[in-house]
């Protein structure tokens, strides 16, 4: 297509530019190209754009003030014609532009970059409880916020997000949100003495400084062996994929401009046999990996640590060939265990997840907590005037932003034809998702894909390939599209 062609175009001319061309002209380049329309402005796709508006009534609850919940309030206001929303959510403030947190430990951005007040994007009409629901019950279609109000509704929203579960690893202890609420008891052990994770804002304050404390023990290390550096991702469900390779790269990055790295070690120890979902971006990460002197370890755990010794302890899993089976005419395989420790100077803690037990443990939970709806029409399995989506959304692969960026407009679709008494649901989330993976403070793979398990990349442009124009748009354009589009209900 024509369009595609100037995108090219474009989009190689900033290439050819890289490290000469400012930063400042090649986002006036790129803001003047089709990018701005497709990308930058979040278009509606077509059946959205003219979507007209709706007389549909009844009393919409929206639990979760996020970016997923008001995002829906923001697309049900605007397709409304006389909308009943109510939001409960207990934070003011909300510190919720979390793929920031990468960008705050690595010093590009502030805590103040990723902060907004929550007041100024609640769409006009939209009730907000300043509250937290304790109860889900769906069969009498209330729910019950801690102060022992009951709320009625016609029509739920669950946008809840999710847990850090820190305290899942022996030695540290504590739930916050993965916000960064209730932050305290976790950081009494994580965030000092080499122990940090990106995962909550202040989290990623302290691991800024954190990098900025090895790089000084690196400079002072006289010893022929290598510091160490550890780099863990657990083995639940987690948000952002991505983000635990990341700070990876960013630590490399920043040891290396500071002269130290070949003093300091990298290994990175995720729980899974692979380093990526989608087999051409595992592929391609491998041979950044190689590239960059990282070690790795798969089916590595950690399930202990002691912050005072430097120790952490991981349960290593494997393998391993058992008796011979005549029947099948093959081996049957066992699988086998052990605790590995390992010390450390700086460890990386992605925290398991979970969701929130008064989601979970509800009767729109599930068994394994998250709340279980139709992938495609993120309708609940059981209760059809309940949907749900973002991080607390049972659906593969979908525990990022730009997840929740497309699976909201759908939610509010389909909810509209559920109050109209449709037969069937007409949005389909196709598990569209995007991981801009840093892999240097200058450097981004666009990794875009959805339940093909296949890259489907936006721009006609090799997906596997780091580039700077990812950068420019990571930093520079990923978060007004998502802040001021996505809670506008515009993108």
């Amino acid at each position: 297509m024509k369009s595609d062609k100037i995108i090219e175009e474009i989009l190689i001319e900033i290439e050819k530019h890289e490290g000469g061309m400012s930063r400042r002209n090649a986002m006036k380049l790129l803001a003047a190209s089709p990018i701005a329309a497709s990308v930058l402005a979040g278009a509606a796709t077509a059946t959205e754009a003219h979507a007209s508006s709706s007389n549909a009534t009844g009393k919409i609850v929206i639990v979760g003030g996020g970016l997923a919940g008001v995002a829906t309030a923001a697309k049900l206001t605007h397709r409304l014609s006389n909308p009943d929303i109510t939001i409960i959510e207990p934070n003011p403030k909300s510190v919720s532009y979390q793929p920031g947190q990468t960008l705050i430990a690595a010093g590009v951005w502030k805590k103040s970059d990723i902060t907004y007040e929550t007041e100024n994007f609640i769409p006009k009409g939209v009730k907000w409880i300043k509250d937290s629901v304790v109860t889900f019950d769906p069969q009498n279609n209330k729910v019950k916020t801690a102060d022992g109000t009951e709320i009625s509704y016609d029509y739920l929203v669950v946008a809840t997000g999710l847990m850090l579960n820190f305290g899942a690893i022996k030695g540290l202890e504590g739930e916050i949100t993965s916000s960064g609420a209730n932050n305290d008891v976790v950081r009494n052990k994580v965030g000092k003495d080499g122990v940090y994770s990106i995962y909550f804002a202040d989290g990623a304050v302290d691991t800024q400084k954190g990098i900025e404390e090895l790089i000084a023990k690196a400079k002072a290390h006289k010893g022929s062996e290598k510091l160490q550096a550890i780099f863990t991702d657990p083995d639940t469900a987690i948000k952002c994929g991505g983000a635990p390779k990341k700070i990876m790269y960013i630590t490399h990055d920043l040891l290396k401009k500071a002269g130290v790295r070949d003093k300091v070690e990298l290994t990175f120890c995720p729980s899974g046999d692979k380093m990526f979902g989608v087999p051409e971006y595992s592929a391609a990460i491998l041979e950044q990996f190689k590239a960059r002197d990282f070690k790795w370890e798969f089916k590595t755990n950690l399930v202990a640590i002691d912050t005072e010794k430097k120790v952490a302890t991981f349960e290593k899993k494997w393998l391993e060939k058992g008796e011979y089976d005549e029947d099948l005419k093959e081996y049957t395989m066992v699988s086998m265990s052990k605790k590995v420790d390992k010390n450390y100077d700086f460890i990386h803690i992605t925290p398991p997840q979970k969701a929130s037990d008064i989601v979970g443990k509800s009767p729109i939970g599930s068994s394994k907590g998250w709340v279980p709806v139709v992938k495609e029409t993120l309708q609940h399995v059981t209760y059809k005037n309940v949907f749900a989506l973002g991080d607390i959304a049972a659906v593969p692969m979908g525990k990022t932003g730009g997840s929740a960026r497309k699976q909201y407009p759908v939610v509010a679709e389909n909810l509209i034809a559920v109050m109209e008494k449709q037969e069937k649901l007409p949005a389909a989330y196709d598990g569209y998702t995007v991981c801009p993976l840093i892999t240097s403070i200058g450097t981004v793979m666009l990794a875009e894909f959805n339940w093909t398990a296949k890259p489907t990349p936006s721009f006609p442009l090799d997906p596997t390939q780091e580039r700077w124009i990812w950068w420019l748009l990571k930093v520079y354009a990923l978060k007004p599209m998502t802040v001021y589009g996505m809670l506008s209900g515009r993108a």
